[in-house]
């Protein structure tokens, strides 16, 4: 099967995902600065998000762009990854809304944690079927250790939840940082 239906129906479903993220921002009720202070959680969670959604759809384009088909069960290894990014405003609403409280914190860790898997499911699907793919991805150890590290932070979260969104933020800047293993395939 062509990849084009693949890529056009991923690039809808995550431009969803971001409508839905930035219409959680309420307007604030006053016109002073003082009246932006309690939305400081859930803009700063939305920023958060919108920035994963950014690194997930570029990781996507990347993948896709390296492919000239995919199978069946690239497919499903897609929707599997939609699912769990499609979580991603929920859990950024929960957490923005209670001021990055312990439960909410350790669910959007664990969401991270599963969108890394179905990533990673995806990733090893297309590169089955493709050896240029699977030699561009090498092997992954920026996506392992991403994978590690937001368990650690679903982990942490439940302790210190400041220290578990510390390590969200930290995963997110490690993948801020344009990834040229396919660049250079």
């Amino acid at each position: 099967m062509g990849k084009s239906r693949l890529e056009a129906f991923s690039d809808g479903v995550i431009a969803i995902i971001i409508t839905i993220m930035v219409l959680e921002l309420k307007v604030p009720h006053g016109t002073n600065l003082a009246a932006l202070e309690p939305l400081w959680p859930v803009f700063f969670s939305y920023v958060l998000s919108f920035i994963y959604v950014g690194i997930y759809w570029n990781n996507h384009h990347h993948l896709i762009h390296t492919v000239s088909h995919v199978t069946g069960g690239a497919l499903w290894g897609n929707l599997h990854l939609l699912f769990w990014l499609s979580l991603l405003p929920f859990v950024t609403g929960w957490v923005g809304e209670n001021h990055f409280a312990a439960l909410p914190l350790a669910c959007y860790g664990l969401v991270l944690f599963m969108c890394s898997v179905a990533y990673f499911i995806l990733a090893s699907c297309l590169a089955s079927h493709n050896a240029e793919l699977k030699q561009a991805l090498g092997k992954d150890r920026k996506g392992k250790l991403s994978t590690l590290l937001y368990a650690v932070g679903v982990a942490l979260s439940f302790v210190q939840p400041w220290a578990g969104f510390a390590i969200y933020v930290g995963v997110a800047m490690l993948w801020f940082i344009p990834d040229r293993r396919f660049e250079r395939h």
